[in-house]
């Protein structure tokens, strides 16, 4: 990948910044019935089996093993919808692939060097059907798909390593869910010039846009002074992404948490 021209995550950050004051309102969100475990990581709201459903990843605040639940809001408080399933995972996402609701998250497990993880998917009519259909490879996170609306499946990937360094964003297609496979993700090609090497992000959402581009929620982070023993900072980011010459464009934070 060349990095030549890849922005600094602090570059972009004093962009955003500059850009204020801002005027949109802000506020928590309250969850019950999770026993005092912090609830993060939420998906936007979605339409599910004739309700607003929110997923969110649900853990004690001294771990990392944590339960993801489905819920909805009752009186603008978010309780666990009853008789959902849950599921032993992090980082909840959903997308629709014609019509059919397809959720995620990622699945981690002891290895002899510490904690590894993988990015499993589940599909099914609504949250009460899902199957487990896929396994994404191990080691990657934020895995994300995209319907293109012509039986084409968009596919962001997020190599860290020999390929993609601390984390970089790939991009490939596939013809259908059944077409996915851990060898198709890991042969993405990476999108250029999108971080510096010591930086890293990935995507959340992926949204088909009228013109045929696709618009990318996202994430981009660094540490500190470029310290790893320093505070890791991460940011909300967003850009336009072409499919046709794999390049992107109006890429920017568009919130922080200070």
């Amino acid at each position: 990948m060349t990095t030549a021209t890849a922005r600094r995550v602090s570059e972009y950050f004093k962009d955003f910044e500059s850009s204020g004051p801002f005027g949109r309102a802000t506020g928590k969100l309250s969850f019950a019935g999770v026993d005092g475990q912090d609830v993060y990581n939420i998906t936007a709201p979605f339409l599910s089996a004739n309700r607003t459903v929110i997923a969110g990843r649900v853990e004690p605040r001294d771990q990392e093993h944590s339960t993801v639940y489905f819920f909805q809001d009752e009186g603008g408080v978010w309780h666990p919808i009853p008789g959902a399933p849950t599921f032993q995972l992090q980082d909840p996402f959903v997308t629709f692939v014609n019509d059919e609701l397809v959720f995620g998250g990622v699945r981690i497990y002891e290895t002899p060097h510490g904690l590894g993880w993988k990015t499993l998917f589940y599909r099914g009519a609504d949250i009460f059907s899902l199957t487990q259909f896929f396994a994404g490879p191990n080691g990657m996170k934020d895995i994300r798909l995209c319907d293109m609306k012509n039986c084409d499946i968009s596919v962001f990937t997020r190599p860290q390593g020999v390929k993609g360094g601390r984390g970089t964003i790939g991009y490939t297609q596939c013809r259908g869910l059944d077409a996915l496979s851990c060898e198709l993700i890991e042969a993405a090609p990476l999108i250029e010039h999108m971080f510096h090497p010591s930086d890293w992000g990935g995507a959340n959402e992926a949204h088909l846009l009228p013109n045929g581009e696709i618009g990318v929620l996202a994430h981009a982070a660094c540490y500190e002074n470029d310290d790893k023993l320093q505070v890791r900072h991460y940011y909300s980011t967003a850009f336009t992404f072409n499919p046709d010459n794999l390049e992107f464009r109006d890429y920017k934070i568009i919130a922080s948490r200070d």
